[in-house]
């Protein structure tokens, strides 16, 4: 393994316990890390408005990466990297969720946008805790938004999830971090070719890097680093690729492979 110099961090079912708080072991780890002069940042399909308070808590200074990749911004707002879909394939997808009736959330400059509220919407906004705007419809989109978010059970979002990929692959990168909200970005809105673009800024390549995740959206970025790191919780697949399998979320597993693999505790 070559020098780690990076870690990027998944934050739900990840860093996050089942409560969505960190816990105080994975916080002071993630401190003496950055002592020894490696930086940690969030690679997250989370708006950066719903990421934000995590990155103050850990008191980091770097870089987050938000959106599945689509937007990375540093922790006072200044925006270093914007992939957006087209106007003409958002409008497209939209309105194939919305035929299906199911609710749809559009993400545009990290505003997060709804028709109207939902039993989706609510649990949603108990995780993410971001007020949404209302419109009346999303017939015509103004803008050209950074991310969809499809929320609905996930036996139904499966046979969605196909369609979508079926009509507009080629230009999508769709993906699922929790069941019951599929979510669509650009296709090279990657959380692996956003951490590869911040690492090369660094002056090194994803070799150097660590990353730790538990859904298909960590895949690639586990894969292609120097040490990728699946949780217990994780899906199969990753720990298929992984590096390493670490404890589940709620058992502090983040904490536990920076302990064993980084400050040797």
């Amino acid at each position: 393994m070559k020098e780690i110099k990076l870690i990027a961090i998944d934050l739900d079912e990840t860093l996050l316990h089942d409560d969505l708080t960190i816990s105080a072991r994975a916080k002071k780890d993630i401190r003496e890390v950055i002592a020894r002069g490696i930086t940690v940042t969030l690679a997250t399909g989370r708006m950066y408005a719903a990421a934000i308070a995590y990155a103050r808590e850990l008191e980091l200074n770097v870089p987050l990466i938000t959106n599945q990749g689509a937007m990375v911004k540093d922790v006072n707002g200044k925006l270093l990297h914007h992939q957006t879909l087209s106007l003409e394939i958002a409008q497209k997808v939209a309105d194939l969720v919305r035929a299906y009736g199911y609710h749809l959330n559009v993400y545009v400059n990290d505003e997060l946008f709804m028709e109207n509220d939902s039993e989706e919407a609510q649990r949603y906004f108990a995780i993410t805790k971001v007020l949404p705007k209302y419109v009346q419809s999303f017939d015509k989109l103004w803008a050209e938004p950074e991310k969809l978010g499809v929320l609905a059970d996930d036996l139904l979002l499966r046979p969605l999830a196909r369609e979508i990929k079926e009509k507009f692959g080629q230009d999508l990168n769709i993906t699922q971090a929790l069941p019951e909200i599929l979510e669509i970005t650009h296709k090279q809105a990657t959380k692996r070719n956003a951490l590869e673009a911040l690492a090369q800024k660094m002056g090194f390549g994803l070799e150097n890097v660590m990353a730790i995740g538990d859904a298909l959206n960590d895949l690639e970025m586990i894969r292609d680093v120097g040490f990728g790191v699946a949780m217990e919780n994780g899906n199969p697949a990753l720990k298929e690729i992984a590096d390493y399998i670490t404890l589940s979320n709620n058992a502090d597993g983040v904490a536990k492979v920076l302990e064993k693999v980084i400050l040797n505790s």
